[in-house]
């Protein structure tokens, strides 16, 4: 297992000053053993070439998901510190290092004076992978994740994150991670729930987070990657100037150091980047990075459906697929296939023809058969979901507005006034919340998972406590909810940060908000249907037919953009291959299977 992060390392005297420290990127991080089996931490890079033997020291790994850990010697004294690792290698780093530290405990020791006169030749090899007798040792010998070995967070159920190992990802998803890691620019894309977010998350965490950036087209799709929105990395607004304006705004020295720092841009929900846009940023990345590669030599990472809600304009060139810029950035493609949301066999079936903007009558005949279903439970309405921002509102308003008792108002804490536009764009909670007995709410942030405490859980009010409200979820427990803490990173590598209760309205959300959700049970009219995609960004946000009902529906709500349609007609959907968007095939056209249209 190697690491490869930045290092520095503190030689300290007695009382704890720095006696000396040298500094190295792209360091090399190593766990060996000698030939009398004692574990060494070896640094190898251009700057830095030590080996310090693991003895008497603590790891401090507060900061491990932001890729930072430091180990401290005690015996030397000495520290060293880990930063701009990948927090997924970083993670899996650590684990090693305890169960290997933790297992040699147990082993046979070899005397100083052995040592000395030993004949063995002196020899460093890598430590094996973890294996089941390590943990069998680590298990015997009753061991807990304690100083001074690591150090365990001491804290509530509610704070604990932990990171998935490799082997919770599909096939399909390890090949598009391995594709990352070389350094090719990868666009994949999948229907609703294959897992699309989930592997962005897994690629964020494997890369090195100082040269990373993630972004979204949208807020809210950026506040569930912890990125920032594409417009604020960029510098540029809504690039609605000439190209010279465009780059007079992102020459600015905040903005500049951004765009020359980053190796590795990730732009989430990418069907809503429009073509004019996507051909100005990559523009501005060359000009401002003075490197004539596509993008400046940037490597992109992109993900979304185009087949579900396209950009808003009216451009002949809608989406960014059809730019010349597009075509420059030769992609390696992959299609996600297997769903993660859905296991209902029937409604996956209706989900998969309504994508493409078909619709049979028999489909027709089962959507129609949910409208008369019952699907509350516990108190708890169905959540409705509305074409419009507005229509959604003006449910929650009215519904709130009938209940009697007294109003409980939420405002939120944000870092600086300076920032409540960014932090109301890029978190999910609102800067004021109104809250009553009786009314029906969702929580917006995980607070303990075994329990079904979980994002997306909805609930209602049932009293408030010392200030704090009181919600039954429907998972049956009950939880005072207190104020929370969002942490946005700035496109300038700062951060910002809002508290406020993790809650929000819940009767009613629009089709746009609701992307990226998973609902227990969902009321949808698809009356008002304006954009192509928008009924089967609806429909998908259900785990099956049972807990769904739509109102008044008919063939005509559904519908797919022709061009996005032709687009998804050049990929190889069902193939673990990839070809160059943009780039005719080379004769053979039917030799890989391709969506039937």
């Amino acid at each position: 297992l190697i690491l490869t992060c930045s290092c520095t390392v503190e030689w300290l005297s007695k009382s704890g000053i720095v006696n000396k420290s040298i500094k190295g990127q792209n360091v090399n991080v190593r766990i060996v053993r000698n030939e009398f089996r004692d574990i060494f931490l070896v640094l190898e890079s251009k700057a830095i070439n030590q080996k310090f033997l693991m003895k008497g020291v603590n790891v401090h790994k507060k900061f491990m998901q932001e890729g930072k850990a430091t180990i401290n010697f005690t015996e030397i004294p000495l520290n060293v510190f880990i930063h701009n690792a990948p927090p997924a290698q970083l993670v899996s780093f650590l684990k090693t290092l305890f169960i290997k530290l933790c297992s040699s405990k147990s082993s046979p020791k070899t005397c100083i004076r052995d040592k000395l006169l030993s004949t063995k030749s002196q020899v460093l090899e890598e430590v094996s992978p973890v294996n089941h007798k390590d943990i069998t040792r680590v298990k015997a010998d009753n061991v807990t994740l304690k100083r001074p070995i690591i150090k365990q967070e001491q804290n509530t159920t509610n704070k604990k994150v932990c990171l998935n190992s490799i082997s919770s990802l599909t096939e399909e998803q390890k090949q598009i991670l391995d594709a990352v890691l070389r350094g090719s620019n990868v666009f994949f894309t999948g229907g609703a729930g294959t897992g699309k977010s989930y592997l962005l998350q897994y690629i964020l965490s494997s890369l090195q987070p100082d040269v990373t950036v993630a972004t979204a087209s949208t807020g809210s799709a950026a506040c569930l990657i912890g990125g920032v929105t594409l417009h604020s990395f960029a510098g540029i607004g809504l690039g609605e100037g000439t190209f010279d304006r465009c780059l007079n705004l992102a020459s600015r020295p905040a903005v500049k150091q951004c765009w020359k720092r980053c190796r590795h841009l990730i732009i989430d929900e990418i069907s809503m980047v429009n073509a004019a846009y996507f051909e100005k940023i990559e523009r501005v990345a060359r000009n401002i990075r003075e490197n004539d590669r596509p993008f400046g030599g940037i490597q992109l990472i992109v993900c979304g459906d185009f087949l579900q809600l396209p950009p808003v304009n009216n451009d002949k060139k809608k989406f960014c697929f059809m730019s010349e810029s597009w075509n420059k950035m030769s992609f390696q493609t992959y299609y996600l296939k297997e769903v993660h949301r859905q296991n209902d066999i029937v409604f996956i079936s209706i989900l998969n023809s309504i994508r493409l903007g078909s619709v049979t009558p028999a489909m027709v005949e089962q959507l129609q058969n949910t409208e008369t279903q019952h699907i509350e439970k516990e108190g708890i309405l169905a959540t409705r979901l509305c074409c419009y921002t507005k229509e959604a509102k003006e449910i929650n308003d009215s519904r709130l507005a009938k209940l009697t008792g007294d109003t409980k108002v939420y405002e939120a804490v944000d870092s600086s006034p300076m920032v409540t536009t960014l932090l109301d764009e890029c978190t999910p909670v609102a800067k004021s919340i109104t809250l009553k007995v009786g009314c029906q709410v969702m929580l917006l942030k995980n607070i303990n998972i075994s329990l079904g405490l979980v994002n997306g859980a909805r609930g209602i009010v049932e009293k408030f406590t010392n200030g704090e409200p009181v919600v039954k979820f429907l998972c049956g427990k009950k939880y005072s909810v207190k104020q929370e803490k969002w942490i946005v990173k700035t496109a300038n590598g700062s951060t910002v940060i809002r508290k406020q209760i993790p809650l929000r309205l819940a009767w009613a959300f629009s089709i746009h908000k609701s992307q990226g959700l998973t609902l227990d049970c969902v009321e949808i009219s698809l009356d008002n249907t304006f954009e192509a995609g928008q009924a089967y960004v609806a429909l998908s946000r259900a785990k099956n037919l049972k807990s769904i009902r739509v109102i008044g529906f008919n063939s005509k709500q559904v519908w797919a953009n022709s061009d996005a349609l032709r687009f998804y007609k050049t990929l190889v959907p069902y193939n673990q291959e990839f070809i160059p968007l943009g780039k005719k095939r080379k004769s053979q056209k039917n030799l890989f299977p391709v969506i039937d249209l």
